[in-house]
Formats: structure tokens, sequence, C-alpha cells
């Protein structure tokens, strides 16, 4: 039986973790779980399950009441729910709060199933230096490094030539830059082939979210970034590629279905799993790709450009689009200044090459800070 925290329960990719965990309650044990601000969630989970530990933003004192045996934290207590003894951390936060659990779990000596972004794009070199010190490994949840884990088994890496990640071009794929000034974040929100959380989704509006795979990809499987490409591919059934040295690839196929990737994380093998449903290539028909523009989509090299200096300018590349996103969601800005004032973030900072937890933080605050002041708002209420 393995022990596990799940952190980020209560959202898209924790909910389809549960459920896969339910089938599997003989294997895995979910000892602790931290649910933000959705405490309808936590009632309901707490109603027919034991756990040891679990975290809101706010915990009412009704529920501490009803569940005395239960240790609740709060607020800024959120990494003493690393403290209880577990052996995999799932790690399904979103955004940069998600960073320090995963650092902490694996300098702990515990191994990780990543499906939060940031935790490697801003602190991959940390996180890179304490598993080489703990042993600890980092199993990926996001489709496409999933995909790329998948076709590596078995080789090395100077068989590769490069890794080519998969796109779907995001809501506005068809659009040109002209035609994006007045969109509404209504529009954004509209994804052509995945049901996710409205901030990744808007992220796959800017292609930041594939640029931030990109970072991902350099950190997970130690690869320069001259190596990593990006290719529009519409279906979202091509989760990725491994192009090898003698010019064949590997790709991984299926159903755009996040519960496969989840359970290739927690179980490392391909188990059988009833909800979901086999790729039927007759069905499907034909499969597109075609080349991803770095111009259409800037951001693409501008995480590029700046995984390849490294540093905490990656940590105020997260906090400028965090803030801006943010901001778009709100209706405060329109949807071409993310990427505004993303870039002028990057020229606005002196770089620390060799940035701590602490650095990065501060970094990431002010980076937010920066983007409050550029585009004339005051805060984020």
């Amino acid at each position: 039986m393995r022990k596990v925290i799940l952190l980020g329960a209560s959202g898209s990719i924790g909910k389809q973790t549960l459920d896969i965990i339910e089938d599997h309650r003989s294997e895995i044990e979910v000892v602790a779980l931290s649910v933000g601000h959705n405490i309808d969630f936590l009632r309901s989970y707490l109603k027919d399950h034991d756990i040891l530990c679990a975290y809101a933003i706010k915990v009412p004192e009704d529920i501490k009441e009803a569940y005395p045996d239960v240790t609740f934290y709060e607020g800024e207590e959120l990494l003493s729910l690393l403290d209880v003894e577990y052996d995999l951390l799932i790690n399904a936060l979103v955004g940069f709060v998600g960073f320090r659990p995963t650092l902490k779990a694996i300098r702990a000596g515990r191994d990780v199933a990543l499906a939060n972004k940031e935790s490697l794009v801003v602190g991959g070199e940390l996180i890179k230096d304490a598993m080489q010190k703990t042993g600890s490994k980092l199993y990926p949840i996001d489709s496409e490094h999933s995909a790329i884990y998948q076709c590596l088994k078995g080789s090395s890496n100077k068989e590769i030539k490069r890794l080519i990640i998969t796109a779907s071009g995001g809501a506005f794929r068809d659009m040109k830059r002209s035609e994006l000034s007045d969109v509404k974040k209504e529009d954004a929100l509209k994804h052509p082939t995945w049901s996710m959380g409205p901030k990744i989704t808007i992220d796959s509006a800017t292609m930041m979210n594939k640029a931030f795979e990109i970072i991902e990809a350099h950190y997970l499987f130690d690869i320069p970034y001259e190596k990593i490409d990006v290719i529009e591919h519409r279906e979202s059934i091509v989760h990725s590629f491994v192009e090898f040295n003698d010019g064949s690839i590997l790709a991984q196929l299926s159903e755009p279905d996040m519960r496969l990737p989840i359970s290739y994380a927690l179980f490392d093998a391909h188990l059988p799993y009833t909800a979901s449903k086999s790729l039927d290539l007759a069905r499907v028909g034909e499969l597109h790709f075609q080349e991803l523009s770095y111009k259409r989509f800037p951001l693409l090299e501008v995480a590029k450009l700046a995984g390849k200096i490294g540093g905490d300018l990656l940590a105020y590349l997260d906090g400028a689009n965090d803030t801006a996103v943010e901001l778009f969601l709100k209706d405060r800005i329109p949807f071409l200044m993310i990427e505004e004032v993303i870039i002028e973030c990057l020229k606005h900072f002196d770089i620390d090459k060799d940035a701590d937890e602490e650095v990065i933080e501060k970094a990431y605050e002010k980076a937010r800070s920066f983007t409050l002041r550029y585009t004339n708002n005051e805060d984020l209420r």
C-alpha cells in the first residue's frame, strides 16, 4: 500500500486522480490532500474517506469539530501537509504555489507525480540538483511529457535527435494576430480539444502553456533547448514524438483523456482503466500536422530564450504571466497585453544566475508588482 499526498485535489487533474485511486484502493491510500478554497469538496471527501491531514485556505470550525482525528492546515501552512509519512506526492496545483512543495518533497527523498508546470519552470535547477542528491524521481502527468517518457523507455539520451511536443493551437489557432486585439475571455476559454481550468486554457491560447512545456522537457529529460521543437496537431491524438539519430520516430497516441497520463504517472505502467476509451484510428481517419509559427506565438521564443539564460529570469516570466492572465480573466487588460507585459517585464530586471528558492520567490513577486504597475492596476481584487 503506497501512501500519497494529493495537492490540488478539487481541481480537474485532482478529481481525475481521485477517480483512478478509487479503482486501486488496495494499492494506493490518500493520507493527505489540499483543496484550496473548495470547502464543499472537502466536506464531501471527508464523509467517505479517512485521511490524516487536509489543507484549505480557511477551514471552517464546524469541519474541525466534526473530524477531530484529522489535522487541518490553512493559510500559510500548506508545506506542513508534507510532514506526514508518505511515499508519493501528487502535485496537481496550478501556478507558482506548487514550486515549494515539489522542492520539499524531492529534498526529503520522496518521488513526485508532477502536473504543476511551474515547479520546473521556476525551479528546475534546484529540483534537478536535489534529485541528484536524494535519488528521488519525477513522474510527469502532462500528456506531452508522459508521451515522451513512455517513448524513451529503454533508450539513452545519446540516441535522441530531438523531442517534438505537439500543440492543439489553442482557442485562437485559426485567427491571425491582427484579429486578436478585441477577443474576449469567453472566446479564449473555448479550448478546441481539452477541458481544463481557466488559467491553463488562457495559457494555451497565448501558447505560454506550450512554452512552459518546452522548459519542463528540458529539465525532465536533460535535453538542450535546441533539440526541443513544437508542432501543431489539431486532433490531440499524438501527444508527442521522439526522433532518434537514425531518423526513426516514436510517438505515443491515445484519445485526449488525462486519466491515461495520470494513471501512468501513478503506476509507471499501462494498467487497464475502464473509463478510458480505446483509440480507433479507422474512425479518426486522418491526423494533421503543421509548423507552429513563433512569429504568430512569440511567447514560445521568449520562453526558450529565458530558459537558456536561466536563473531567476524564469520566475519573472512566470510571475508576469500569472498576473497578466489573472487581469485578462477579470476583464482588466486586452488579450495581447498578456504577451506585451511579459516581454517588458523580462527586460526590466537584472538576472541572478545562482538563485535559491528565496530569490526565486522575490523575483516572482517583483514580476507581479511590475505587471500591475505596467497595466495601471493597483491590485487583483
